[in-house]
């Protein structure tokens, strides 16, 4: 990658391995095996995806959020208190290589264990208006596979998130790994704010009717991206339908799925993790009138083998490589290119199978603000950046 790519990268020292120091300093030990990194062993280089984020923000009347088109004052004794923005995104997310072998010690009767991890980059810009870009997200973090253990009585590995986000939060989300043949299946996802006491009744906003131009959203006019299919009323129903929508006319032979939360479910084995906030986003020490807290992230993130078949050119031995796309399952998606170098001439144009890793993710952060539960939904299918090398061996 040259100094003028415009891709957020993270790297570590090429000599930096991570590992346990040993008693006797005055003995050069040989570097041991990394530890294992599991389905993580997936995230590596460089990845670029079109997706889609919803977030309900406060608005508030020292700072209002102006709008183009008037907006019906509510009904008293209510006000004006939220403001939905939605965001057509464009994502980079840049994995360095793995750590090594991280110790993490034991207490009696549960012995020392290795991890091992791999640190990213996330970058997302909104690209709503065509032509524009705007920084709206940016994460570094960490993502570090566990090994089974005996104290606490986990018998699978899992992985876990570590995260940082510069609005003035962190999470620590765990979770466990699941492998299917085939396809996800990708269960709806559901936006409508909640009562954030019990028992969390459902509060629909106008704003969540994609027809409707005078509610406090941005944009608020969705009248040109429902022509175009890019913002409609079933994507605001269930933003998850376009993850559906990417994979729709792809064949995927594999899935490794890992399901994290700040707060994993009961029952047991997993338990700690958790979201923290700054003062501001708490507004009170108790949290008791919070301008915006982050409360709990889950995310279901899919590692998918896709199969594609890809027609090469005509080809003469010593030409340049060619650069295939893989085709899109919808106007505006992202797809990786093949890299394609015939091993012998072709008279005639031919057919050959490869295949590619795809990331899916679909991720849910629930904020607390005005006496309500809002969720904040942000999903995306993600492609290798660089060009995929087509190996020899698809040529039989």
């Amino acid at each position: 990658m040259s100094d003028a790519d415009p891709r957020g990268s993270i790297k570590l020292p090429i000599d930096f391995f991570f590992r346990e120091v040993h008693p006797d300093h005055k003995v050069a030990h040989p570097t041991p095996p990394p530890a294992p990194l599991g389905p993580l062993a997936a995230f590596v280089g460089q990845w670029m995806g079109n997706g889609f984020n919803t977030i309900f923000r406060p608005d508030n009347s020292v700072t209002p959020t102006p709008l183009p088109n008037p907006v019906p004052p509510p009904v008293p004794p209510a006000t004006r208190d939220n403001i939905l923005e939605l965001n057509l995104t464009a994502e980079q997310l840049a994995f360095s290589k793995s750590l090594g072998s991280v110790p993490n010690r034991g207490t009696t009767p549960q012995g020392d264990i290795f991890l091992n991890g791999v640190p990213y980059l996330q970058t997302i810009n909104d690209i709503t208006v065509h032509g524009e870009k705007i920084g709206i997200h940016f994460e570094p973090g960490m993502w570090i596979h566990v090994p089974s253990t005996n104290v606490p009585p986990i018998t699978q590995e899992t992985v876990a998130r570590m995260a940082s986000i510069p609005h003035g939060t962190t999470i620590d989300a765990q979770g466990i790994i699941a492998t299917v043949p085939g396809p996800p299946i990708i269960a709806a996802v559901d936006i409508t704010p909640f009562t954030t006491a019990p028992p969390h009744n459902k509060i629909t906003f106008a704003s969540q009717t994609a027809g409707n131009p005078n509610t406090p959203r941005i944009p608020q006019d969705l009248s040109s991206f429902i022509a175009a299919g890019t913002i409609t009323q079933a994507l605001l129903d269930d933003p998850n339908s376009l993850l559906r929508s990417h994979i729709s006319k792809q064949k995927i032979i594999n899935t490794i799925a890992l399901i994290i939360s700040t707060a994993p479910p009961p029952p047991p084995p997993l338990f700690g993790g958790g979201a923290d906030n700054i003062a501001f986003l708490l507004g009170q020490p108790a949290a008791t009138a919070p301008n915006a807290q982050t409360t709990q992230m889950t995310a279901i993130f899919w590692i998918e083998t896709v199969e594609e078949v890809i027609l090469v050119p005509p080809f003469t031995v010593g030409s340049p490589p060619f650069a295939i796309k893989a085709k899109p399952s919808i106007p505006g998606q992202r797809v990786p290119t093949f890299s394609v170098t015939p091993p012998f001439d072709l008279d005639v144009p031919r057919e050959i199978t490869v295949h590619f890793t795809q990331i899916q993710y679909t991720q849910t952060v629930l904020l607390n603000f005005a006496g309500l539960t809002w969720p904040h939904v942000s999903v995306n299918t993600l492609v290798p950046a660089d060009d995929i090398i087509v190996p020899p061996s698809v040529w039989g």
